[in-house]
């Protein structure tokens, strides 16, 4: 009987094929939506959080200031360079402290400018950001200490300023002290906050301190934590000793902020995630428009089959196989639909996710029950017209015309 209700059901779709394809069109543009903005949204979770894991794991960012951003160190003394060297001999599980300084200046080289970020660390600061080195070496102990204009260059700088010519070896000019190049960094891309992040010049903290901003501020400390530590606890005995060395009493508040960046991945993705989830509810609405075509278009299909039914009814058909041919007729529409929803979401996630420059994450769970809930769209509103249609008086139904 399934067999041949399923046929009956098939049969009658294919009658009239254009029909049924306007009919299933909104489960397709509901089904597609849904799944392409979901996965497009996990790929910019997971985009996020590459970016964010690309500034350094198990990473403490240390600033002078309440809060982080725009205008929040205007107030709080700077960090010093001494700093960094305390913290290391008395703050257990961590395995390296960059302090770090920032400028901006033009850089001159081979007869061409370019404007670029310019940062005064030390080695560590390479360890702490994950950084590699494409080409050349890091600084030495005498360097670091002597302040030697010595200076390492991210990979725009190469391309804008060295072209396919490795620059490792020849001169850069900062403003009006030149320097040496004796590394690359490896490639990283642009940041989780929009910035390019191999736009930059590294160069030893005193070699920028003194010739280049003329002061001995420190703006960031980045402390990288080990792998087995608590952070929750490294973090509490990093505030308790900065309170203690920036003399602080306990009625103080802290004049500097301790952002981990776990806790900044877990946010964006959180917000991502919410985002998602709101977009992927907006577009199932249309599984609902398509859900009520295909009741509107049903009932349409009774009324046209009336002596059909009428006949089938009389000759000995019980009202349940009448049911159920026009209930596995709306599934089945619902569910062509899916599929075809499944297939142009597929592409279209890929073309997008290239295009928007983010992962392409298949989720098996989210195509399953993208599906599941198309058919399920077809036994809801298809019930109503089948119910209709089983419940026809068969003298009736043969005298309609």
């Amino acid at each position: 009987m399934w067999i041949n209700t399923l046929l009956l059901a098939l049969r009658s779709i294919r009658r009239n094929l254009l029909r049924s394809f306007l009919t299933i069109l909104g489960i397709v543009i509901g089904v597609s939506a849904v799944i392409t903005m979901v996965t497009l949204g996990n790929g910019a979770t997971q985009s996020v959080q590459n970016q964010i894991a690309s500034l350094g794991t198990n990473l403490l960012m240390v600033r002078p200031g309440q809060r982080m951003g725009p205008g929040s160190g205007t107030t709080a003394p700077s960090f010093k360079d001494t700093d960094a060297a305390i913290i290391r001999s008395q703050l257990a599980g961590i395995t390296a402290i960059a302090p770090q300084a920032r400028s901006s200046s033009t850089l001159v080289a081979n007869g061409k400018n370019w404007s670029s970020i310019i940062v005064g660390s030390n080695n560590d600061y390479l360890t702490t950001g994950n950084w590699e080195i494409s080409d050349g070496r890091s600084f030495t102990d005498d360097e670091l200490r002597a302040g030697s204009a010595v200076c390492l260059i991210g990979q725009t700088v190469q391309r804008e300023l060295y072209g396919p010519v490795p620059a490792v070896g020849e001169q850069l000019r900062v403003k009006k002290m030149s320097c040496e190049v004796i590394g690359l960094l490896g490639a990283k891309g642009q940041s989780a906050f929009g910035s390019d992040q191999d736009d930059m010049v590294l160069m030893p903290l005193r070699t920028l301190q003194r010739r280049i901003t003329g002061n001995t501020w420190v703006n960031t400390l980045q402390i990288s934590m080990a792998d087995d530590s608590d952070p929750e606890r490294v973090k509490s005995d990093l505030t308790a000793l900065l309170r203690e060395m920036r003399k602080l009493s306990p009625a103080d508040e802290d004049n500097f902020n301790v952002l981990d960046t776990k806790q900044l991945a877990d946010t964006f993705s959180g917000t991502t995630k919410v985002l998602t989830m709101l977009l992927g509810a907006v577009a199932a609405v249309s599984l609902l428009v398509g859900g009520i075509g295909i009741m509107n278009i049903m009932l349409v299909s009774v009324t046209e089959r009336t002596r059909e039914i009428g006949l089938r009814l009389a000759i000995g058909a019980l009202e349940r196989e009448v049911l159920m041919q026009f209930l596995i007729e709306a599934v089945v529409l619902a569910a062509m639909g899916g599929l075809i929803g499944i297939v142009l979401a597929t592409g279209a996630s890929i073309g997008l996710a290239k295009v928007m420059d983010v992962p392409y994450i298949f989720s098996p769970g989210v195509n399953i029950l993208s599906f599941v809930f198309s058919a399920g769209i077809g036994v809801l509103f298809g019930y109503f017209p089948a119910r209709r249609a089983a419940r026809m008086d068969p003298i009736d139904a043969l005298r309609h015309e």
